[in-house]
C-alpha cells in the first residue's frame, strides 16, 4: 500500500542550480562525443526545469526564445528534425547524412511544448508526411530514412513510441483531418504482438509486460513505450471484462500488465545484491556474501534453505521495505530511471496507487538524489557524464559509470508522478509537465482534439 508522504524532501533549489548550470554552461566533456544527440539532452534538461517551476522564472524570454530559435534550426527540409546542427550543409547530397531521425523529432516536439512554442514554425505537413514513410508493413516504425528511400532502425518499442508521440504533438489543428495517417491499427496490432502474455496468440510468452517486439523479453522501458502508443492513439484496453467495443486481451492485458509492474519493485538496490544462482551454492548451505542491502535491513533469510521451506514465511517489519526502487527486468537491481518507467505507465493505467510511495520516496531521496542536484543511476552514483538517447544508455565514462541526465531528469519525472508537493504536476504518456500539455492544446482549441483520433475510434473513446 503507498501509505502517506514520509519527511524525506527534495532539495530543491540546489536541483534548481544543477540543472541550470547543464543549460547555461558547459557540459562534462565526456559528453561531447555525443554532440549527436543534443536535441535530447535539451529536453531532459527543459523539462527538468519546468517540473521544478524554474523554467519560466529563472531564464529569460529572450533567452527561451534562443532555444526555441535552435530547436527550429534542427528541422530537416524533407520532414522531421536532426539531432544537432552538425550535419548541416549545402552539399547536393548530404541527405545521405544529414537526416532527420525519430528520437530527436520526439524530443524537438516536447521541447518546444515545455517552452511554451505553439509549433506554429514547425512543418507540420512535411513532418507527417515523413513520420507516415518510416512505418513499415508489420506496423512497427524505424528510426530514419536512408539511402534510396529505405527506412533503417531496428524493430523496436521506443521508435513506435516516439511515433505515436510525435503524431499526437503534430496531428491537430485546421485541415490535419485531409491528411493521410499513419496505419494505426497495423501499430496497435505490432504493439498486441509485443505483450508477453499467454493470453493472447502470436508470438508471446509468460511475463505480462512489454518487450522491444514479438518474441522478446519483457522489459520496463519498453513496457512504458508500449502502453504509451496505446494511451496516445485512444487505444488503451478498458478494465471491465465485457466493456462494448473492448479489444481481445483488454482485461487480461491491464490485469497482467500492472501485475508485472508492481512486481519491478524491490529491495536489491546495489549490484552486490544479486542473489548466487542456484547451482553456485547447495541448498542448505548460507551464501558465501549476503546482498548487503537485504543483510542491512534483515530482509534476507539466514540461509538459503529457510528461504525455501514450502510452508515457511519470512516476517517483515515496516523498517525492512524502508528503501525499495524499481528494476527494469526480473533478477536486476534496482535503476533510477525505472521509478519512472513503472511508475510512469501504472499512471497511464491509472494504478499509480499501487506502488510503495515511502519505499520509493525514500530510495529516490535517501539513496539516489545528490547532494550537488540531480540523481544517480544507482545509490552513491553522481548525476555527471553519462550520454542518453531515446534508444540506449551509452556509458562514456570510467569515473563515473552510472550517472547521467536522464536518470536526474527521470528521477524528478518518477516524484512528479507521485504528486510531489515541490514539483508540477506530469503527463505519465508524454512525460512533460501536466500545464505544458494543457497550454498547447488550449492554443490549438476544442477543434484540434477530433484530429488526433482515427474516425473509426470516435465511438469508442466516448464510452
Amino acid at each position: 500500500m503507498p501509505g502517506s508522504i514520509t519527511h524525506a524532501s527534495l532539495n530543491k533549489e540546489k536541483h534548481i542550480r544543477y540543472w541550470l548550470r547543464c543549460l547555461k554552461t558547459y557540459l562534462p566533456n565526456a559528453y561531447t562525443s555525443n554532440e549527436a544527440q543534443r536535441m535530447s539532452l535539451a529536453f531532459f534538461i527543459l523539462s527538468a526545469l519546468d517540473l521544478l517551476d524554474a523554467l519560466h522564472t529563472r531564464t529569460t524570454a529572450s533567452e527561451r526564445a534562443g532555444y526555441v530559435g535552435w530547436i527550429l534550426r534542427c528541422q530537416h527540409p524533407d520532414g522531421g528534425f536532426r539531432g544537432f546542427t552538425g550535419t548541416m550543409t549545402s552539399d547536393e547530397n548530404s541527405n545521405e547524412w544529414d537526416a532527420a531521425n525519430l528520437a530527436a523529432t520526439y524530443f524537438a516536439c516536447a521541447a518546444l511544448v515545455v517552452l511554451g512554442d505553439g509549433m506554429e514554425r514547425v512543418r507540420r505537413k512535411e513532418c507527417l508526411g515523413w513520420l507516415r514513410r518510416l512505418q513499415r508493413a508489420n506496423g512497427s516504425f524505424g528510426e530514419g530514412i536512408g539511402k534510396g528511400g529505405l527506412i533503417e532502425g531496428a524493430e523496436d518499442m521506443r521508435f513506435c513510441y516516439t511515433a505515436a508521440a510525435t503524431r499526437w504533438f503534430l496531428r491537430r489543428g485546421e485541415n490535419m483531418d485531409e491528411m493521410e495517417d499513419i496505419d494505426v491499427e497495423g501499430l496497435v496490432k505490432w504493439t498486441e504482438a509485443s505483450v508477453v502474455s499467454t493470453k493472447v496468440d502470436g508470438g508471446m510468452t509468460y511475463e505480462g509486460g512489454i518487450a522491444q517486439g514479438p518474441f522478446h523479453e519483457a522489459h520496463a522501458g519498453y513496457t512504458y513505450s508500449g502502453v504509451g502508443v496505446l494511451a496516445l492513439l485512444g487505444k488503451l484496453p478498458r478494465r471491465q471484462i465485457n466493456s462494448k467495443g473492448a479489444g481481445k486481451m483488454s482485461a487480461d492485458f491491464v490485469e497482467g500488465v500492472t501485475k508485472w509492474l508492481v512486481s519491478r519493485q524491490t529491495l536489491m538496490l546495489h549490484e552486490e545484491d544479486e542473489l548466487p544462482m542456484a547451482d553456485e551454492e547447495p541448498p542448505d548451505v548460507t551464501p558465501r556474501f549476503f546482498p548487503p542491502t537485504f543483510h542491512v535491513q534483515g530482509a534476507f533469510p539466514v540461509s538459503v534453505a529457510d528461504a525455501t521451506l514450502p510452508k515457511g514465511s519470512i516476517e517483515k517489519s515496516p523498517h525492512d521495505l524502508q528503501w525499495a526502487g524499481f528494476n527494469g527486468r526480473c533478477n536486476k537491481v534496482a535503476d533510477t530511471c525505472y521509478a519512472f518507467w513503472v511508475g510512469g505507465t501504472l499512471g497511464m493505467l491509472n494504478r499509480e496507487h499501487l506502488q510503495d510511495f515511502n519505499a520509493i520516496r525514500h530510495y529516490l531521496l535517501d539513496k539516489a538524489q545528490h547532494m550537488i542536484g540531480g540523481f544517480g543511476k544507482l545509490p552513491g552514483d553522481v548525476p555527471g557524464p553519462y550520454c542518453s538517447t531515446a534508444t540506449n544508455v551509452k556509458r562514456i565514462s570510467n569515473l563515473n559509470p552510472h550517472s547521467d541526465i536522464l536518470h536526474s531528469s527521470l528521477g524528478l519525472a518518477a516524484l512528479a508522478t507521485m504528486h510531489d508537493p515541490d514539483l508540477k504536476s506530469i503527463d505519465p504518456a508524454l512525460c512533460i509537465s501536466l500545464s505544458a500539455r494543457e497550454k498547447f492544446e488550449k492554443s490549438f482549441g476544442e477543434q484540434a482534439r477530433s484530429s488526433l483520433q482515427p474516425a473509426n475510434l470516435a465511438k469508442s473513446m466516448q464510452r
